[in-house]
């Protein structure tokens, strides 16, 4: 099987492939708690996430 390799480093774990790859319906207490209270909304897809590290393009919400 091929692997696909990620658009850019740290994205295995932005909020879109987390969705993506079935983490928010296997760990949806751990999702919530990547986007309660954010501070931080993404350029590129319009997630938002309390830490930019979870982001490709994040840009600040305050």
């Amino acid at each position: 099987m091929e692997q696909k390799t990620m658009p850019h480093p740290g994205h295995e774990k932005h909020l879109c492939q987390l969705q993506y790859s079935g983490f928010m319906n296997q760990h949806f207490d751990k999702f919530k708690e990547l986007v309660h209270n954010p501070r931080f909304i993404c350029r590129k897809c319009g997630r938002a996430a309390k830490a930019a590290a979870s982001l490709c393009e994040p840009g600040s919400l305050e």
